[in-house]
């Protein structure tokens, strides 16, 4: 098994799935990561010489940000918008969806579940 920024890769998979494993990366990145390091995408990660594990490793910290740096770099832009309280900020903040989606219906993945309700049963007088 290869590590590449800190991640374990899969050691039988093909070197362009093994590099989706990485946050950031998909696989039309993967498939360019590896046409510019020279490496057949076909290859099994488990058939990589420690020269092109460190050929990847560096071409990646070279041209992309991945793992934590693009985490924390996200994680900056939505703080910022909701430090400067713009209309997308204030969003993020309740929790609702930010790009101008609908929420009378659906935005159930944003708002979490339903509340649940309680049903209770209305005791009948009886009369007698």
């Amino acid at each position: 098994m290869a590590r590449i920024v800190g991640v374990e890769l899969p050691g039988n998979k093909k070197c362009f799935v093994a590099l989706t494993y990485l946050y950031g990366v998909g696989r039309t990145r993967a498939f360019e990561i590896l046409k510019n390091t020279g490496i057949n995408p076909d290859k099994r990660v488990k058939d990589l010489t420690d020269e092109e594990v460190s050929k990847i490793t560096k071409f990646i910290q070279d041209h992309y940000k991945v793992e934590g740096e693009l985490r924390t770099d996200i994680n900056r832009n939505i703080k910022r918008l909701i430090d400067i309280g713009c209309y997308r900020g204030f969003r993020h903040k309740l929790g609702l969806p930010v790009r101008g989606q609908r929420t009378r219906s659906n935005a159930r993945t944003r708002k979490g579940p339903r509340p649940s309700r309680i049903k209770t049963k209305k005791k009948k007088e009886q009369t007698v």
